[in-house]
């Protein structure tokens, strides 16, 4: 067999025995595949007759091909291209339907690509596409200051309701800037009074105004063997001109505009103002505005005293939407919006926009509003100080550190102010990314919610957000996990644990304990768990507990 037709056959192979032919009479020669790229075509047109020709085989058999990342991919296969390498897929039930997600990740910034796709993907022409942005504050942690979760659920249905289309999530907090980037800026614009832009915070800061990068898009692509084009969900078109710079193809665009919130206005405002397509805003709007429930003082980074590896770059409040429709209320608040009608009156009204209130601790009320009530109670009497309560959230308090040790953000939520006499309420949080799309099955985000909830009846406690997924292993690890078992090549987590190599539960409990003490000084905290089981198999965290001296005043289950 010659040297060209041996060549022919190993190509042949390597492209999943498509057909491959040669034209050793041209000068450069040529090869001519369907699932060949260009690069690949002129690579061989450059080495194919030279001395280097016996390279080829090696270099073929090194590539990734486009679509190499399939249902029937080969087992175990991590397909890579450029930076970008496959890691895992599995399916995710969302509200909207059935979607299948594929896992990558960047070996440069070790961020995760998650694309999140419906339909047939790879024979169509068209297909609708969202290119996010990771948001923690909304997607995680409820926050009501932006329109990030809005968009992610919207474009969601969008992408179902067209019955094909991919969304891309991309793991850029704060424009590209990263959480502490984000966070120094809403410190910043909330101690101005909004004077200040977030664009502007930024710049202020020695950032650029967007640090995103959509690189990896192409490569995903490129993997999952998508050529169709793209009408995008965005209302930003610095993002299109962006895609199409890397080579995508763009057939159209659709906003994604929610109806703004007096949480979210300035935000929206300036993010109008940089040139995004959004027609709900204008000056009257923004003068209704919500600003924080006290001053925010910035300052500069700096090292914990008594834990130096964290260092505390940033501190801002952050409204959380309320649990379950229940309202929180100071006395005095209390008696300023029940002033000229009883509360008593609402809930017996023929269509009650009160369901029910109840006081609780430090002379705070909690009350329940019946939400489709109230709001066509508010739109026909819009001056009645009860309509103000669609839009009151809880007030969280968000603390942001750096951890030189390994090198990651820590972010802590707490809520009130500690006496001596309090026993503060603290959730060890695991981060979850699959948790921040809308599912059917939402227990991770009901951990959350039972959390808040209790702390805001209790009146002082902290949530200490761990951001590695799979307690502690990996949003990688936990992937692979779910799709080991879809697959049934395991039968268990802690089987699919043992392949993968980790440990049931990875998490660094010694860095929190850290913060547990620097936020909560008297050590005597309340604990929650999600059941017995979970506390008896956490024993990293009981041991942690132990040797930082944390008094356990009385352990919370969820599932109670």
């Amino acid at each position: 067999m010659s040297e060209m037709s041996n060549f022919g056959s190993i190509i042949e192979k390597v492209f999943n025995d498509k057909k491959v032919t040669f034209d050793a009479s041209l000068d450069n020669g040529s090869i001519e595949s369907n699932s060949c790229d260009e690069q690949l075509r002129k690579l061989y047109r450059r080495v194919s007759l030279t001395p280097q020709a016996h390279l080829c085989p090696l270099i073929c058999s090194l590539k990734s091909s486009k679509g190499d990342v399939s249902f029937d991919m080969v087992k175990d296969q991590r397909p890579l291209h450029g930076t970008t390498i496959y890691i895992a897929n599995c399916e995710l039930d969302t509200h909207f339907g059935v979607f299948h997600a594929y896992i990558f990740q960047d070996l440069i910034s070790k961020h995760y690509i998650i694309a999140l796709t419906y339909g047939e993907i790879h024979s169509s022409d068209t297909l609708h596409v969202r290119i996010h942005s990771s948001c923690v504050s909304s997607e995680t942690l409820r926050g009501c200051d932006c329109d990030c979760v809005e968009q992610l659920e919207g474009a969601i249905k969008i992408i179902a309701e067209n019955e094909k289309g991919i969304l891309f999530y991309l793991l850029q907090e704060g424009r590209g800037a990263g959480y502490i980037g984000k966070s120094r800026d809403r410190m910043l614009v909330q101690a101005s009074d909004d004077e200040i832009s977030t664009f502007q915070a930024y710049h202020v800061m020695g950032l650029k105004t967007d640090h995103r990068q959509y690189e990896n898009i192409p490569q995903v692509c490129h993997l999952l063997g998508i050529d169709a084009s793209f009408i995008v969900l965005t209302n930003n078109p610095d993002k299109i001109k962006a895609l199409k710079d890397h080579g995508l193809k763009i057939s159209g665009t659709l906003p994604l505009e929610i109806e703004p919130s007096p949480f979210n206005l300035v935000y929206l405002a300036s993010k109008a103002a940089s040139g995004h397509t959004l027609k709900y805003i204008d000056d009257a709007l923004i003068r209704n505005r919500s600003a924080p429930p006290e001053p925010v003082i910035p300052f500069k980074p700096h090292a914990l005293e008594h834990a130096k590896r964290f260092i505390f770059v940033a501190s801002y409040f952050l409204p959380m939407k309320p649990v379950d429709a229940e309202i929180l209320l100071t006395d005095k608040q209390f008696l300023e919006i029940f002033k000229q009608n009883p509360i008593d009156q609402y809930m017996s009204a023929a269509k009650p926009v009160i369901r029910s209130y109840k006081s609780i601790r430090n002379n705070r009320f909690i009350i329940k509003i019946d939400m489709k009530n109230m709001k066509s109670y508010k739109t026909q009497n819009p001056d009645d100080p009860v309509s103000q309560l669609t839009v009151m959230p809880y007030w969280f308090t968000v603390h942001v550190y750096y951890d030189i040790v390994t090198g990651q953000e820590f972010i802590v939520l707490t809520h009130g102010t500690p006496t001596i006499n309090d026993h503060p309420m603290v959730r060890i949080h695991g981060e979850s990314l699959f948790n921040r799309f809308p599912l059917r099955r939402v227990t991770h985000r009901d951990k959350l919610k039972k959390s808040v909830q209790q702390i805001i009846d209790y009146g002082v406690g902290g949530i200490f957000l761990l951001t590695h997924d799979g307690r502690g292993a990996g949003f990688g690890a936990y992937v692979l996990d779910r799709m080991m078992m879809e697959e049934n090549v395991v039968k268990s987590t802690e089987e699919a644990h043992d392949l993968i190599g980790i440990h049931y539960d990875s998490n660094d409990y010694d860095a929190c304990m850290h913060l547990i003490k620097h936020h909560f000084p008297l050590k005597k905290i309340q604990v929650f768990m999600f059941s017995q089981s979970s506390l008896i198999r956490k024993i990293g965290y009981l041991t942690a507990l132990k040797d930082h001296s944390l008094d356990v005043k009385n352990y919370i289950f969820l599932d109670k």
